[in-house]
């Protein structure tokens, strides 16, 4: 789900270039690592303590990666340590690199409880085939056959794949923490909705806004409902933050995001990010006047055509709406013979 505004700014044109960095303000660098995907790259930041740096977010391990930071470590961080790092939330992206830089520095890690109950639970569980659990839940959700059939004899991604192992101690920041790094303090609020317990900081001395990828430019972070917890309904837990969030909102805060290009007009962006999922939850209800399986709301959730390298995640998408719908009333559901839930609108399923 795209969204865009004349008054949001992007104060770089460009990236900083692999090995490179960005200064953003003072003490604050901006670092981008690739990502073997559709979107091809993270943000990371580094933060300058005066005798070492504290990262927040770490990109994928993997052998590019690690010749990536190699690379930064001798340069823009001028041989200096790194002290800490700051997770954001537990996807692999953010988490992958985390264990190597702490092994290689013994750094500290600071994180939301959940952000790293998660990432170390998930980096620990190795699966050669999918689980009877996920089977079902794509069946649930109408998954097509053929993709069906080949995910079913394939490997599936493993956190493992790409994450170094982290160590079992960690720093615990909550809601309302505040937390010093590069010259400032800043104030802890965790958001919801994309990931549980996601962190961003809020700083007292500046105009800056540390957010992984709670708050993002022109894409909307990927709201999902994953075979762990098939009932959940992860689009009224992104609602309630983005409301939270959108309060603290000032059109100067320099928004460092963990993708795109950091950008202001943040009330602008996060009334967008609000409308967006309203938007689209009005096109299913119209959508879903006739029984629809989640696979089969792609057009009116996203309006454009889903490949096969988007396909889970618009899957895991799709669902989490219809789970909020159905958690609302709005919506009924039945099985259909081939285990695929059935979604109406409840209006129409009366009539």
């Amino acid at each position: 789900m795209d969204g865009s505004s004349a008054v949001m700014r992007h104060p770089w044109e460009d990236p900083p270039g692999p090995g490179e960095a960005t200064e953003v303000a003072e003490g604050v660098l901006w670092i981008r690592l690739p990502l073997p995907m559709a979107l091809d790259h993270v943000n990371v930041y580094a933060l300058d303590e005066g005798d070492s740096w504290t990262i927040v977010d770490t990109g994928l391990h993997t052998g590019r990666s690690v010749r990536l930071w190699e690379a930064i470590l001798d340069g823009p961080l001028a041989g200096r340590p790194v002290g800490r790092v700051i997770l954001t939330h537990h996807h692999p992206d953010h988490v992958g690199m985390a264990g190597w830089l702490i092994a290689r520095f013994g750094a500290e890690l600071v994180t939301s409880r959940t952000a790293w109950l998660m990432a170390r639970m998930l980096i620990l569980d190795v699966e050669e085939r999918p689980t009877e659990q996920a089977m079902a839940y794509w069946r649930s959700a109408g998954m097509d056959p053929a993709v069906l059939e080949t995910r079913r004899h394939e490997r599936p991604y493993n956190f493992a794949d790409n994450c170094h192992p982290l160590p079992v101690g960690y720093g615990r920041v909550c809601q309302g923490d505040t937390l010093s790094a590069g010259g400032r303090q800043w104030d802890v609020h965790m958001g919801n909705g994309h990931a549980p317990e996601h962190l961003t900081l809020w700083s007292r001395d500046d105009n800056l806004v540390l957010a992984g990828d709670q708050i993002l430019p022109s894409i909307s972070p990927n709201i999902g409902v994953h075979p762990t917890e098939p009932e959940a309904d992860p689009l009224s837990d992104w609602l309630e933050a983005c409301h939270r969030l959108a309060q603290l909102a000032h059109a100067d805060h320099l928004v460092l995001c963990g993708h795109k290009r950091p950008f202001t007009g943040l009330p602008v962006r996060m009334r967008q990010l609000i409308d967006n999922h309203h938007g689209a939850l009005n096109r299913l209800r119209a959508h879903l006047a006739t029984p629809r399986t989640a696979c089969e709301c792609f057009a009116p959730l996203f309006k454009r055509t889903i490949n096969h390298g988007v396909y889970g995640l618009a899957m895991v998408e799709a669902v989490a709406h219809l789970n909020h719908l159905h958690q609302a009333g709005e919506v009924s559901r039945r099985r259909r013979a081939d285990g695929a839930w059935l979604w109406q609108s409840t209006e129409d399923a009366d009539g």
